[in-house]
């Protein structure tokens, strides 16, 4: 009996491993493929959304439509803008201007690397390629606009904190790491089209081990990053799908094991496709040229470096697209036009190359700081020139909104099912309102939350309290299936959320941190009240 009952226990199929947002993931998982997935098709969670989706993890935010049942409000996308301090890091020490490629110009600008918020001692930190193909620097700042370069021990007199050449590399900081001296990662490819990666560690991001080697083989753009949704490391690796550029998807709970993998285990994930329009100058077919993403409250975000071919005489005019995902694999990027586009104007600090830096985006307040390379480029050929570092800002949770600008209009959720009291928008409504009514599941509005009896949001904010009169919070619904219906008049929805602190916290992740968070997540702790 006992060894029939083994057989029957390996026969069953395990249980589904369910997300946060209450997607279920694919098995197998990672999906698997001979060719990249078809990104112009809606993934599967917004195909066949959950019956019910919980939002205890961060604000929800309407880059999609997973969350609306029914709307007749119009979905606006926004864009950064460029900061006019820039560049707010530029190659300025003699180190900066060493370089193993001939040619190449003065280099202080990150190639991936990592732009975090370090809450340990207040400081905004910035690694970066100093000379280009040069060593990795390291700078410091208190507000993330103005940056200082240290003098360190580790080549002394300068900010150099890892003397070897390199090319992209990625700087991860891991609030959940155990042991304080691999509280920093940093990974690099060793260099060349097929070569394998490269890790160290470090307590402080100054001082860091000697390096790791794993034997997976790779591009040499490859980046790393941690989905702290699911709990797993995720390597993108650069390859190249019928000779155009692309990148493949291998995930571990390890950083150590990830690292090392077989010709055959990572499986294709992104590229660029028929949506991405190419220049109209060159007509050349774009290509997918790095990916690095982030968890930003209940998403992965991720930076889509596209190149759409190369002009004479000027760096690659590579711009950065967003994308969303809801499962940590499958991609929907609905807008592409750029998110952060290249100047246009020969001998700008950015007029070559804009890429991402590893972290993807830091949460200052009420903006997004996203954090940049740029080229300018030399006036006799297509080299980089001067590299430097820019800065763009966008309003939190700003990548899109839902709009009603001229009669009111309506949005209701689908069930969602909540264990906070608190309701909050992100809304901006200077000339109308926002007004909120809690529905049952079968869409009867419950008893005092009515939008009559609700508190109007009026003004610009990303934190705003809804309340209904005689109703501060909802109480009594945590638990149940609940719709929320928001009437807009003359106004931008961008995010809402239901907290269970006053303060507003969502438990959502803050992607590279930012002044006022103590770690990973927006309130840690969430106190109930």
């Amino acid at each position: 009996m006992k060894h029939a009952w083994l057989l029957l226990h390996a026969l069953l199929p395990l249980a589904a491993e369910v997300l946060h947002n209450g997607v279920v993931v694919e098995t197998p998982w990672p999906p698997r493929g001979a060719a990249l997935p078809d990104a112009t098709k809606l993934p599967p969670c917004l195909a066949t959304p959950p019956r019910t989706i919980p939002i205890d993890v961060g604000r929800q935010l309407f880059v999609d439509d997973f969350l609306i049942e029914q709307t007749n409000l119009s979905r606006v996308f926004h864009k950064p803008e460029y900061h006019p301090a820039n560049p707010i890091l530029r190659p300025d020490r003699p180190w900066e201007s060493e370089t193993p490629e001939q040619g190449a110009g003065a280099t202080a600008m990150p190639y991936s690397d990592g732009v975090w918020f370090d809450p340990k001692d207040g400081l905004f930190k910035l690694w970066y390629m100093c000379g280009y193909g040069g060593a990795t620097c390291y700078a410091e700042s208190r507000d993330g606009v103005k940056w200082s370069k240290p003098d360190l021990d580790v080549r002394r007199g300068t900010n150099v904190v890892i003397g070897d050449p390199r090319g992209s590399t990625t700087v991860w900081l891991d609030h959940d790491e155990k042991d304080p001296d691999r509280r920093f990662k940093f990974l690099t490819p060793s260099g060349g089209d097929n070569e394998n990666q490269i890790l160290r560690f470090s307590r402080d991001g100054i001082h860091w081990s000697s390096p790791v080697k794993g034997d997976g083989m790779s591009g040499d753009r490859s980046t790393f990053f941690y989905n702290p949704f699911r709990h797993v490391w995720v390597f993108s690796i650069k390859t190249r799908v019928a000779g155009a550029r692309a990148r493949q998807y291998r995930e571990s709970s390890d950083v150590v094991a990830g690292a090392s993998w077989s010709k055959d285990q990572p499986v294709p994930w992104a590229g660029a496709d028929r949506l991405d329009p190419p220049r109209a100058d060159l007509a050349v077919t774009p290509q997918l040229y790095n990916l690095d993403a982030t968890p930003y409250e209940s998403i992965l975000l991720g930076l889509f470096a596209i190149w759409r071919g190369q002009p004479n005489n000027r760096p690659k005019p590579n711009e950065l697209h967003v994308g969303y995902s809801r499962d940590g694999f499958h991609w929907q990027r609905p807008d592409r036009t750029p998110f952060l586009a290249p100047s246009e104007r020969r001998g700008d600090w950015n007029w070559g190359n804009v890429q991402s830096a590893g972290g993807v985006l830091l949460v200052a307040g009420d903006k997004l700081y996203f954090y940049v390379s740029g080229r300018a480029g030399a006036a006799a050929n297509g080299s980089s020139g001067v590299c430097s570092t820019g800065l763009a800002t966008l309003r939190r949770d700003g990548f899109a909104s839902m709009r009603a600008s001229g009669s009111p209009g309506v949005l209701t959720t689908r069930p969602l099912t909540f264990t906070g009291r608190h309701l909050f928008v992100n809304a901006s409504a200077p000339r109308g309102e926002i007004r909120v009514e809690a529905l049952d599941e079968n869409g009867r509005t419950l008893a005092g939350y009515s939008k009559e009896r609700c508190i109007p949001v009026r003004g610009d904010a990303t934190m705003a309290r809804v309340r209904w009169k005689d109703k501060a919070a909802l109480n009594g619904l945590a638990g149940r299936r609940v719709r929320f219906r928001f009437h807009v008049s003359h106004g931008d929805l961008f995010s809402f959320w239901v907290s269970r602190e006053t303060s507003g916290a969502s438990g959502g992740y803050v992607a590279a941190g930012g002044p006022g968070f103590a770690g990973a997540r927006d309130g840690g702790g969430l106190e109930t009240r």
